[in-house]
């Protein structure tokens, strides 16, 4: 079980980014859905190649992803370890997700759309949190239980009224404190 000083060391790093000033997450997440877009042409460009058994979609693929690297590089600042390619997994991941999503909510099936864009949405902010050094994979720790009693803000800590205990996973923990400074960069 996560104590109170991990967590207090986790939101004070959430304050530290949300009170950067020089901080323009707007094109860093412009850049990032790109980011997405290039990855998801990468794909497609595998499948066509190998659907057609033509090697230059394999050529048009490899310049998409030296581009596309050239971009993360912009993003990702310390490819610690696994960082990089955690970073290019979650935008994969969160993208296709949203894209799900969306085939669903066309279908009317609207409670599972709203699913897939909530995990999609989880993904896209620990790809914010790893980044920004909000979250690291130190943070992301797992006990034996599948959920575990942690204390987090509410919207309302934003006046530092009051801590709330609640009881989510751990994912779901670090997705919410990167939301809150993804959400507080925004201007």
């Amino acid at each position: 079980m996560a104590n109170k000083d991990d967590i207090q060391t986790l939101l004070d790093k959430v304050e530290k980014v949300t009170a950067q000033k020089e901080l323009d997450l707007s094109s860093g997440e412009d850049l990032s859905i790109g980011i997405m877009n290039l990855i998801s042409i990468e794909e497609h460009l595998f499948y066509t190649s190998q659907k057609t058994q033509k090697k230059e979609y394999l050529q048009l693929l490899d310049e998409v992803r030296r581009m596309r690297t050239e971009l993360m590089k912009e993003i990702v600042k310390n490819p610690e370890g696994e960082t990089w390619c955690l970073s290019k997994h979650l935008l994969a991941a969160s993208m296709r997700l949203m894209e799900v999503g969306t085939k669903e909510l066309k279908k009317n099936n609207e409670e599972k759309a709203w699913n897939l864009f909530d995990k999609s949405y989880k993904l896209y902010s620990l790809f914010w949190g790893l980044n920004l050094g909000v979250v690291s994979t130190k943070d992301a720790k797992r006990n034996t239980k599948d959920e575990e009693e942690i204390l987090m803000t509410n919207d309302s800590m934003a006046n530092d009224q009051r801590l709330k205990t609640e009881k989510v996973s751990v994912f779901s923990k670090l997705g919410a404190l990167v939301q809150k400074a993804v959400d507080c960069c925004r201007e």
